[in-house]
């Protein structure tokens, strides 16, 4: 068995640089770290389907013969592959853009090279061999460039950090996509801002969508104001939220929005404005204008700004394979493997009583197990949804209860299903003609 493997603490390089030795090695098993960065975390909870990923627990590691180590030299930062360190006949790789000085892996083949991103020397041989990437592996590949380059702006980050960039967008990179969770850093300053808004935060509903507007005076220059917004709708937790930052000094008002609901276009509201945007951020500056106002005339927009989106209806698979509580184990692992899918509902009388993922089947301990009935091992947290509901409040669920896919209820029936896979074709935006 040939594993790759990387740094604990994941972050966005060293999870990029696994997927991509899968791609360069498709034989190749990618092991992940038990600990991994919260923005890594939170990837994975929605993107977890689209890549094949184990534990340490999950492999028998007496059956390794290669050990792939990508984005690190080092046997301390390794998770538990300590048993491997002095098992004979083993093979070391590496891929890394770190110093070699510092490698203590003795390796059998290495590529060690200069680069902001470890992604960057990876890419180079996926370029060589023209090996095709997905718009999904494309964003990942650019967030972990971007995390480790600072955005093309760290002193490490060299031309071909730049010309990988650049490469990756041409694959349909989604830099919407990556700033949801690519956060920057923030000082002082912005501290004192959020603190102040937290201060005098205050919800609205506006056509049933939670909506937070908040007016705050500031003074000279403050960077990163979009990222106290970001984190103002996070903490608040609401669908919308608007900052209003008034700068007497010189007569201006910026204002900043923040949505996670499709429904609420901040680039429209902002181009209303004066400004632009997408729709999920926006900004506008406007001169000689009454922060009150402004508040008004954001009401006045929001109510007007629900546009016809696309529903879960839209984008539910249908229809809906289910399978019985008493159903053998060895008879569903075998729909499963037949369907080529990741999960069934469970369901009584045409009522959701659980849900049974390959996940679960690492429940199972011994064969006789496989006889055993559905209902032993299925998860009855069933979370679901309706068929009116939006592709973002899906995919927000799935975040939350890390869960991989949602039956889909309309009065008490199951009528479809919607899975990551559903939603990530909606993302990346491609929907069926």
């Amino acid at each position: 068995m040939h594993i790759v493997t990387t740094h604990q603490s994941m972050d966005f390089d060293a999870l990029a640089s696994v997927v991509a030795a899968t791609l360069i090695w498709p034989d190749v098993v990618a092991v992940i770290p038990k600990a991994v960065n919260p923005n890594v975390k939170a990837f994975l909870s929605i993107h977890k389907d689209m890549f094949e990923m184990y534990r340490v627990n999950d492999i028998d590691l007496s059956e390794v013969s290669r050990l792939i180590v990508v984005d690190t030299n080092k046997w301390s930062r390794l998770d538990r592959m300590e048993t491997l360190k002095n098992k004979p006949g083993l093979e070391v790789w590496i891929w890394d853009h770190h110093s070699p000085e510092d490698c203590d892996l003795e390796p059998d083949w290495q590529i060690q090279d200069t680069a902001g991103a470890n992604i960057t020397l990876m890419l180079r041989a996926i370029r060589e061999q023209s090996i095709d990437i997905s718009p999904i592996q494309a964003t990942l590949f650019l967030s972990g460039l971007y995390e480790d380059t600072g955005n093309l702006i760290f002193s490490s980050a060299t031309a071909e950090d730049a010309y990988t960039a650049g490469y990756l967008l041409e694959q349909n990179a989604d830099l919407t996509i990556l700033r949801t969770f690519l956060q920057p850093a923030y000082g002082e300053k912005q501290k004192d801002i959020l603190f102040e808004m937290l201060k005098n935060a205050k919800r609205r509903t506006i056509n049933n969508y939670s909506v937070s507007i908040n007016s705050t005076r500031i003074s000279g220059h403050v960077n990163n104001l979009s990222l106290v917004v970001h984190m103002y709708r996070e903490i608040v937790n609401v669908d919308a939220a608007f900052g209003i930052f008034a700068q007497p000094e010189n007569e201006k008002c910026i204002v900043i929005g923040r949505s996670v609901a499709a429904e609420i276009n901040i680039g429209s509201i902002m181009r209303s404005m004066g400004g632009g945007g997408h729709p999920g951020a926006g900004s506008a500056m406007l001169k000689s204008v009454n922060p009150a106002s402004l508040k008004e005339w954001l009401v006045e927009l929001l109510k007007g700004n629900q546009e016809s989106s696309i529903q879960i209806y839209d984008i539910m698979s249908y229809p809906v394979f289910q399978v019985p509580p008493d159903m053998p184990m060895k008879e569903v692992a075998g729909i499963l493997e037949e369907k080529g899918c990741t999960g069934l509902p469970v369901s009584e009388d045409g009522k959701l009583v659980g849900i049974i993922s390959k996940r679960d089947f690492k429940k199972l301990k011994k064969p006789s197990q496989y006889a055993a009935p559905v209902k032993a091992f299925m998860s009855t947290k069933n979370i679901t949804i309706t068929p009116d509901q939006s592709p973002m409040h899906a995919a927000r669920l799935m975040v939350k209860h890390d869960i991989g896919r949602l039956p889909v209820i309309q009065d008490g029936q199951i009528i479809g299903i919607i899975s990551r896979s559903d939603a990530m074709r909606y993302f990346y935006d491609v929907l069926p003609d």
